[in-house]
This record gives C-alpha cells, structure tokens and sequence, in this order.
C-alpha cells in the first residue's frame, strides 16, 4: 500500500481543480485495494489470483446538479481531467434540491479493522490453509468424494475521503477467510456440502472446523427424498435465517422505501415481526467485516436498531435519503468501490440472538423441518414480501431429527414469516456481513408430494 499521504494530496488537488471550474462541493474518494484468492483441489493449487485495484471517484456538486466521474491515473493531469468530466456531467443532470455532501463529524470509532498478519502471512501458509481444510473434509467420512473448491482468500484496502466542507479522513482494513465445497456420495446418490469462515484475525481462521462443517452438512443429506405435503413447525438453520434476512434487509433501506420499492413502507411505529425479533445494523460491531470508521461519503459509522420487539424503529439512510426525509445520515452510504456514488446499503446487519439454545429449540419441537438448503431465494417479491423456495433439510420427529428430506416447496409472505417467529436461538453466525441466530417459525406449509 502506498502512502497515504499521497492519495491525501491527490485527494486535495482533485477538489482544488473542482472548485476552480465552478463547483460548490466536492468530495473526492480514493480506495486502494488488493486481493489474493487460492483454489486448492486434490493437495493442488489449482488457481491463484492476486489483484489489484486503485482510482478515484469525484463528486460535485454546482446548482442543484450532480456530476460524478472516476479515474485511476492520480497524477496531475489525470486528477484534473476528473475535474473537468465531473463538472461537464453535473451540467446535464437533473436540477435536485436534495444534493448535499456531509460535514465531518463530532467523532469517529476506531474499530480494531486491520490485522497486519493477513498481508505478511506468506503465501505458502495461506496454500496451506486450503489443503488443511481439504485433509479435514476427507478424514471426516469417507463418502466425501469430490472437493468443489477449497479456497483461502483475503482483501486488503485503504480508503481516503475529502471534501471542501472539510472532511479529511483515511482508514486501513483487512479482511480473510476460507471456502469449501464438495459433493458426498452413496449408492448412487450425491449431495453437496459448504462451509465458511470470514475473519479479521488470520490466526482466528479454523480451517479444519470449515472442513468438518462441509462434511457433516453433505453426509447428513444422503439418502434424502421428498414428503408429503403439510403444514409444520419449521426451524431454520443460521446459514438460511441469514438468507431471509438477506431478503429482508433492501427493503429496510430508506431508497426503497422512498422509491415505492419497500413492504416496510410507512410501517415505522408499528408492529411487523414478533416481538422476538430485533434486527440491527451495526458499521462499528467489534470483528464485523464491514466495519469502518466512516461509511462512503465520511459520516461516522453507528449502531441502528431496524426492527427491535418486532417494532420497526426507522431504516437505513445515507446523506441523500436523509435529507430527503429531514433526518440525520445512519452512516450506511456503502460504495462497491471508487467507481460509483454512495448508495444506501447495509454493513453488518443480524438479527438479534434469544436465550435459548438452538439444541432445545429442536428438541422442543414434536413434528417439524429443520431447513438446512434453500433454493431460489431470488425469485421472492421484495415488495410484496410473497416467496416460494425451493427447500431441503431433516425432518423433526418428538424433538429428534430423523432423516433427511430435499424436493420440497416452501411458500408465504415475510410479514407473515416474521410474525411467525416463535423462538430465537442464541447461536448468532455470521456469513460475511449478515448474521441471525437458529429461527422457529409455529407453522408453515411445506408442499410436498
């Protein structure tokens, strides 16, 4: 990574040009990334891929007009070219009383984000890591026979963000983390297994325990056949209730709701899940990969209770949905990367952990599913919440989990799944940046046979 103070002075020059052709605000935002991705299959490295990323995007502001434009050459004159694309396409934009950019703030977290032992690792222990986990998949049941992918990854970034209103900040992270897939096989059946594990600590990785996961989670489904169909409790795993929630969580954002694009829309203060649920959004969780200390456009990160007792609190805004709304920005303006402008998204979003431990959730369960897979989660409606998946698992009988179960159909409404929700678990997981503990839901119909 370079210095930072040179994508500070690039950062500088680049409003500096901005305001000299006529703009009123400017922000300039300069990330500077590297990836690394190992693919190991049969105690091979099948694929290693080490990329690079780093540019510029500047925003302007000038009567009521926006103009963006992006660039990777932080010279001089490529920082002044920027300038010059900015202004010329804020002058053919539509004329929009709510452009704003954001002050500094009061203060920002230091989140513990950086872990410099993921870059200085070398990459023979990072292969290692990949062939680790592969052993561990093989050694756990012999009918693991096909390794999918067993893969190590990391990304590193450095992000800086200034403005003429004078904001002038920059940041560190680090992120790693392991993949596996693979395919069991018995007389003539196959069934697919994965696991994951996502970190910013390299030493907290534990690539044995991925192995064994995606092992376990394969073997237990061979054998699997289809139901009758019926109307049961339903238990979903971690990995699943962070699908739902992934479901969920566009339409918590304030630019759905704004665009007529949300099931929450005009719901805040009133009931929509059960008083069970309480989902947050969290950019300043401790060891949550999307955590910083500012989001995309530099307001400070924070902590925003969504849906807490199952009563919708608010959604998620960044500086131009607030304004909009006359609130104040959640730090939730997430950019992709410096080729595009702050969008309002999520960071670390879960649903709350409960009391009671997911063991005694299913064993509190006398005629049940316990989902494990779900397929065609894209197909559900964002708007009006309607879904019908595709669903695997194993069936519960008298608390037990008896055998496995797959071609079957699970259909509703989210509003009718949240207020459905009868027990939380408290094995709170996270996949990346959204996480839920195990979920029970009293009844839904499960077509079958």
């Amino acid at each position: 990574m370079e210095n930072k103070e040179a994508y500070l002075g690039a950062a500088e020059a680049a409003i500096a040009s901005a305001l000299k052709l006529g703009a009123r605000l400017a922000e300039a935002y300069i990330c500077n990334s590297k990836e690394l991705k190992i693919e190991v299959r049969e105690g091979r490295v099948e694929t290693m891929k080490l990329a690079a990323n780093r540019g510029l995007g500047l925003r302007v502001v000038s009567d009521q007009r926006t103009g963006f434009s992006f660039s990777t050459n932080l010279s001089p004159p490529g920082v002044k070219e920027a300038a010059e694309q900015a202004l010329a396409n804020c002058r053919i934009t539509a004329p929009d009383p709510y452009l704003q950019l954001p002050p500094p703030g009061d203060f920002y977290p230091n989140p513990d984000i950086y872990d410099p032992s993921i870059g200085e690792a070398a990459i023979e222990q990072k292969i290692d890591l990949a062939k680790s986990m592969e052993d561990a998949a093989k050694s756990f049941d012999p009918r693991v026979k096909i390794i999918e992918s067993s893969t190590y990854l990391d990304e590193e970034e450095e992000v800086t963000i200034v403005s003429n209103l004078g904001l002038k900040l920059s940041y560190r992270g680090a992120y790693c983390g392991v993949y596996l897939a693979l395919t069991a096989e018995e007389g003539g059946d196959s069934q697919t297994g994965f696991a994951l594990d996502l970190n910013l600590k390299y030493q907290a990785l534990k690539p044995e325990e991925v192995g064994r996961e995606a092992a376990g989670r394969a073997v237990r489904m061979l054998g699997a056949g289809p139901v009758t169909t019926r109307k049961v409790a339903v238990v979903l795993d971690p990995y699943v209730a962070t699908g739902f929630l992934g479901l969920i969580s566009p339409s918590l954002t304030a630019d759905a709701v704004q665009k007529g694009r949300s099931l929450f829309a005009g719901k805040t203060g009133t009931k929509v899940a059960s008083d069970l649920i309480t989902i947050i959004d969290d950019g300043t969780l401790p060891g949550g990969v999307a955590s910083a200390p500012f989001d995309g456009e530099g307001v400070t990160t924070s902590r925003t209770p969504l849906i807490e007792g199952g009563v919708l609190h608010g959604y998620l805004h960044n500086t131009y949905t607030a304004a909009k709304d006359g609130v104040r920005s959640t730090g939730n303006g997430v950019r992709n990367s410096f080729k595009g402008t702050p969008e309002v998204g999520v960071t670390n979003i879960f649903i709350e952990p409960g009391p009671t431990r997911a063991a005694r959730l299913l064993a509190e369960t006398d005629c049940g599913i316990y989902i494990t897979e779900v397929m065609g989660m894209h197909t559900a409606n964002p708007i009006s919440g309607d879904f019908s998946v595709g669903v695997a698992g194993l069936l519960i009988e008298k608390g037990c989990l008896t055998r496995p179960v797959r071609g079957m159909a699970l259909g509703g409404n989210i509003r009718e799944f949240l207020t459905g929700v009868e027990a939380v678990g408290n094995d709170l997981r996270f996949y990346g940046g959204r996480g839920s503990p195990t979920l029970k839901i009293s009844e839904m119909t499960l077509g079958g046979q």
